[in-house]
């Protein structure tokens, strides 16, 4: 009789093998960490968040555990109206305008909207985890950090900045809705105000709340009323654009004419860079999925209607005084219009904040805390609240959160390039029950629940960005060049550097590149 040859079980790093049966979990493993293994006994967790089917008119069961693979579906394709639907927005407009108000002619504002969208090149690269680990950001950064380690980053730079740019994106959404109550001949007192900020927050919770499903099926016809509406507004400001204009005062050639447009590039570059959870909205497609498919369904719903966007920004500065976008803009639409673009604006930004809600509420379960998914996204939503209607009522608070976000973009450019990094090394291979094992056996728990590598790349790249930059504060490498700001290219390319090598023959990085090859036959 032939003896049977136990199984090893899975190689620490690699990605599974699909025919392995996936071990059993708990309700309580489905609301926060998920931890592989038998079973374990815990409080069960109500109706709508227990798994099941990922439907648009369900709350969504997952949190940051793994998505089995009986519950993958769709197509990488799908991808592009969920980012198109966040990316034709107001913002876009205002800072294509912003790069005209700086000094730049309006050629060299249109190149550098082009240059600065294709780092949307980067955040495509990083959905590619999604599939292949049925995780979210949140949770492929333990293989970054290690799972303590990853705690505090999701804690900073997810949880933190996305809440504050939640706040930021709510209070223009709201200005752009106390105007169209004015319209409508009511005014626009504090108890209106207030009215107004909970209803477009409750709007944006609802989808966030109810999850990936509902923004699959929602972002679509979004895009298409919102690529619609700004059609309009593009015949209205092509119309009055001066495609020969120039800055009054040029910058000096040199030195300054660098700065400025290097500071240009990084403001465009800080939307791709703040979007370092792009896997939290594909992690549900098949495992098979294409990688390059998802990195240019996810970069290209993206970079399209940034650049176009941005660059009717910057068309409508050469005609009027954009440093009041919102009443400027309307001096070149149609008076009927006007209302129909203010909800569009609001319309954009629920989009957007949306999906700053939902990776808000994953960063904070994997922060440590174990709660179900939709309580920590309605967490989420009741201190941005909270922020936007102290900063419009009572202080100029988003001012100051505002200018903390220009700095915070020195830590956003180096968590990307390590995250960006990772993937090129272990070649898109992640094992996402591997990751979802928070014990000290695991194989991300590395020293004392630390990667040193990640650690140490990171405050590289922090610490030499920070010698460059030129915003709130000028850097001694920003003094020495006369102003140029090279915090973007130093907190990308020092970052990756380090982490490449300091990880280049990591155990859990080899066993990625040893695993076998995708099936092939994959879909796009």
């Amino acid at each position: 009789m032939a003896s049977k040859t136990p199984d090893p079980g899975p190689t620490p790093g690699a990605a599974p093998d699909p025919a392995r049966p996936e071990p059993e979990r708990s309700d309580d493993d489905r609301s926060g960490a998920a931890i592989p293994g038998p079973a374990i006994p815990g409080p069960a967790i109500p109706g709508p968040d227990r798994a099941g089917p990922d439907r648009a008119g369900r709350i969504e069961a997952h949190g940051i555990d793994h998505i089995p693979d009986a519950e993958r579906h769709g197509r990488p394709r799908d991808l592009f109206a969920v980012w198109a639907a966040a990316n034709v927005n107001y913002l876009s407009l205002v800072i294509g305008g912003a790069l005209v108000l700086m000094g730049l002619s309006l050629w060299q504002a249109l190149a550098v909207i082009v240059v600065g969208n294709l780092f949307w090149l980067l955040t495509g690269l990083v959905a590619i985890p999604g599939p292949a680990a049925g995780a979210p950001s949140e949770v492929v950064t333990r293989a970054l950090y290690g799972v303590v380690g990853n705690r505090v980053m999701n804690a900073i730079g997810g949880w933190l900045i996305s809440v504050c740019y939640f706040a930021l994106n709510l209070a223009a959404a709201a200005t752009a809705a106390f105007a169209l109550v004015e319209r409508a001949g009511i005014g626009a007192n504090t108890g209106v105000q207030v009215a107004v900020i909970m209803l477009i927050a409750a709007l944006t919770l609802v989808i966030s709340v109810y999850g990936h499903a509902m923004i699959m099926k929602l972002y679509l016809p979004i895009t298409l009323v919102l690529a619609a509406v700004f059609t309009v507004v593009a015949f209205a400001v092509v119309a009055h654009a001066d495609f020969s204009h120039r800055p009054a005062e040029p910058p000096a050639a040199g030195a300054g004419q660098w700065a400025l447009l290097l500071a240009g590039t990084t403001l465009i570059a800080s939307g791709p860079l703040s979007y370092g959870t792009s896997a939290d909205f594909a992690r549900y497609l098949p495992r098979t999925s294409s990688p390059a498919a998802v990195a240019g369904w996810t970069a290209l719903g993206s970079f399209l209607p940034s650049v176009v966007v941005g660059s009717l920004g910057a068309f409508a500065a050469t005609a009027v005084d954009m440093t009041d976008p919102q009443h400027a803009l309307q001096e070149l639409l149609p008076g009927w219009f006007s209302p129909v673009f203010l909800l569009a604006v609001v319309l954009g930004t629920i989009a957007v904040n949306a999906l700053t809600a939902y990776s808000a509420g994953l960063a904070l379960q994997a922060v440590g805390l174990r709660i179900r998914r939709s309580v920590s996204v309605l967490l989420d939503g009741a201190v941005a609240v909270a922020m936007t209607l102290y900063g419009l009522l009572v202080s100029g608070f988003l001012d100051t959160v505002s200018n903390a976000l220009q700095i915070i973009v020195v830590l956003l450019g180096p968590m990307m390039a390590v995250y960006a990094t990772d993937v090129v090394l272990r070649r898109g291979r992640y094992d996402g029950l591997a990751l979802a094992d928070e014990s000290p056996r695991g194989p991300f728990w590395y020293t004392a629940g630390v990667n040193p590598a990640g650690a140490l790349a990171l405050a590289a790249g922090v610490g030499a960005a920070a010698l460059c930059v030129n915003t709130l504060y000028t850097g001694p490498v920003a003094a020495a060049l006369g102003g140029v700001d090279l915090s973007l290219p130093v907190g990308l390319l020092v970052p990756a550097a380090v982490y490449a090598l300091l990880m280049r023959d990591e155990r859990t990085v080899r066993a990625a590149r040893a695993g076998a090859r995708r099936p092939t036959g994959s879909a796009a």
